[in-house]
């Protein structure tokens, strides 16, 4: 396979040269490392990476190719990945597709033979950064000019491009490996939660219907008095606020939206962005993380059970020590001490940082959904 040259221009000034196998082109976004070891197309098609280049720390990526079954959503959603070395002859039972080919069908750029501990040391230390890549432009100068033209990750409202605008019933559950499919949602439990839609991952629908519970998935603009009063009357028994892209300090409508049905005394759960929606519009605003907590083995304490669990992250933002004074903390992340899970004091309200469906893996927090449905 012939690599084309691809530069890259970061907004600190460093200038790069690599090889492209993806989508041609010229995109920007902010750059972050992942330091997950499998599931680079879960990640590829997290909504939560909108807006972003994924350092893959895993150094060989591509060997287990790409198929329709491990999609997170309908596309992938990040701007780009950098790995040190690309695999394009996949080697797994499951693949359809290569890699490169992959990429190019959903328009985000690949970028390889270059050197990840580089720039994962450069975004611990001083945290991520804007950038842009090209295919077609190579000058720093023309690259740099280019890059202050364009949007920053936070004035961009990421939900409106990547969630659902209808509502929608969804209809599968969790993985089967006997039957290599995914099992169908039974309704169980006769009880129905609305999920509102910020960017959310499927397979965390998947884990709210294998509980039992049938779920409908709503827009982000959603009205917080229609809900409420299927509330009241009976047609619903609980909300689901997602995980989702972006700067939640930017979303002052759903904020707004979000503290009508906490007045309410609804039941809620909520992941990730969701979860610091709850703090926003309990009027604790988030704050931004030095580098942010992306990968698959970021160790948490459930202060409940004093039970470490190994968890999956995707977020640059967090929830700040004064909520404190409002929620019991239920979960700290013990890399950095921040907080990880909440419960609401006097309020049939809780949230997770992490997520628990943790698509490909680890699952040691997925009884959180079904906690959820015990709630109900």
């Amino acid at each position: 396979m012939m690599l084309k040259p691809v530069w890259i221009y970061l907004e600190n000034g460093v200038f790069l040269e690599a090889k492209s196998f993806g989508f041609e082109g010229s995109q920007t976004g902010e750059i972050v490392f992942n330091t997950s070891m499998s599931g680079y197309q879960e990640i590829m098609s997290d909504p939560s990476y909108a807006g972003q280049f994924i350092v893959f720390t895993m150094p060989e990526i591509g060997i287990v190719g790409t198929n329709d079954d491990d999609m997170e959503s309908k596309t992938v959603h990040a701007s780009g990945m950098f790995v040190r070395s690309l695999n394009v002859m996949p080697s797994n039972f499951r693949s359809t597709e290569a890699l490169p080919t992959f990429l190019k069908e959903h328009q985000s750029m690949g970028i390889c033979d270059i050197d990840t501990r580089y720039l994962t040391k450069m975004i611990r230390d001083s945290g991520p950064k804007m950038m842009i890549a090209s295919t077609e432009v190579s000058d720093p100068e023309k690259l740099k000019a280019m890059l202050k033209a364009s949007p920053r990750i936070e004035e961009v409202n990421y939900i409106e491009k990547v969630g659902t605008t209808k509502p929608y019933l969804h209809t599968s559950s969790v993985w089967n490996a006997d039957t290599q499919s995914y099992e169908k949602a039974t309704h169980s439990l006769g009880k129905k939660v609305l999920a509102v839609d910020f960017g959310i991952k499927r397979n965390i629908l998947n884990e709210l219907c294998a509980t039992g519970l049938e779920v409908e998935v709503i827009p982000h603009d959603f009205n917080a008095d229609d809900v409420i009063k299927r509330y009241k009357n009976g047609e619903i028994s609980g909300l689901f606020l997602s995980n989702g892209p972006g700067d939640p300090l930017i979303l002052k409508k759903e904020a707004a939206q979000i503290t009508k049905l906490i007045e309410a005394k609804m039941p809620i759960f909520a992941i990730c962005l969701g979860h610091q929606l709850l703090s926003i519009a309990h009027g604790h605003p988030t704050y931004k993380l030095k580098f942010g907590q992306h990968g698959g083995n970021h160790p948490v304490k459930n202060t409940k059970t004093n039970v470490v669990e190994i968890t999956a992250q995707n977020h640059n933002y967090n929830v700040p020590e004064s909520v404190c004074s409002i929620a019991k903390v239920t979960h700290i992340n013990l890399f950095d001490n921040t907080i990880e899970g909440l419960e609401y004091n006097d309020s049939p309200i809780f949230s997770v940082q992490h997520h628990p469906e943790a698509s490909p893996g680890p699952h040691e927090s997925k009884y959180i959904f079904q906690e959820f449905a015990n709630r109900l």
